[in-house]
């Protein structure tokens, strides 16, 4: 009785996020699209139940909601269902539009849809081969071995888009948090840059005056020769070199 009751709650959470998954299909990814293929809505939304399904499994298992052995096996149907629509289901549907989109093998689309789903399962297996996921415990199309390479393929695709992600997500919303600069802004600097200048200008006007006023009195020239006239020049500091210091700073 408990296994038909975990059975039925199970069911309508797939039937709702199946709706859920068909509503954001039509309403957010191909809202501006005209042309409705509603195998690939169907796929989408059977594929989005069974995540969400798996995913509230593992917050039941956390949270000891529903029955154990209920849980594991709606855990095994969603994974072999899941596997189902992502090994054959999906590449199979995809060569199929592709042949059909080819004017010359309309005809045998069948036929070519078929070589085309063979000539991904080839290289769908021969990818599990530098891995050490071939076991002589299981089976050749073993939930394992599927899985196992699904995994593959998987954490190498979220590596590669997290990478683009972590790149172009910044260069994109960048300017979201720069500061608009106006031609006031602009006028404002160029005035201040001005006015630095000229006291830059008049700064260097005042420090040549005053070394043409010591030049006059002779302080340049009379300086004490010798090591005490060194120590001395040190130490003591004419009023001249004072006011040159205090322009140049």
């Amino acid at each position: 009785m408990s296994f038909l009751i975990d059975s039925s709650i199970m069911i309508t959470s797939q039937i709702l996020f199946f709706g859920f998954g068909w509503l954001f299909f039509m309403r957010q990814l191909f809202k501006d699209y005209e042309i409705r293929q509603y195998v690939v809505q169907v796929i989408f939304s059977v594929t989005f139940a069974f995540s969400c399904t798996m995913f509230e499994l593992i917050i039941f298992e956390i949270l000891g909601v529903l029955n154990s052995s209920s849980r594991y096996f709606h855990w095994k149907m969603n994974l072999c269902v899941i596997l189902l629509i992502l090994v054959f289901m999906v590449p199979f549907y995809i060569g199929y539009f592709i042949v059909s989109n080819i004017r010359l093998l309309h005809k045998q689309r069948l036929l070519f849809s078929c070589l085309l789903w063979l000539t991904f399962m080839y290289f769908f297996w021969k990818l599990g081969d530098p891995f050490p996921i071939l076991s002589p415990k299981h089976g050749i199309l073993s939930i394992e071995q599927l899985i196992s390479r699904v995994g593959v393929i998987g954490v190498t695709l979220m590596a590669l888009l997290s990478g683009f992600g972590a790149v172009n997500c910044p260069y994109t919303y960048m300017s979201y948090f720069l500061r608009n600069v106006t031609d006031t802004d602009i006028l404002a600097l160029e005035r201040r840059l001005l006015q630095t200048m000229d006291m830059i200008i008049s700064k260097k006007k005042r420090m040549a005056m005053a070394r043409r006023t010591m030049f006059q009195k002779g302080e340049v020239h009379n300086k004490p020769s010798g090591f005490w006239g060194m120590i001395k020049s040190v130490t003591t500091s004419a009023p001249g070199s004072e006011s040159i210091l205090c322009l140049s700073a």
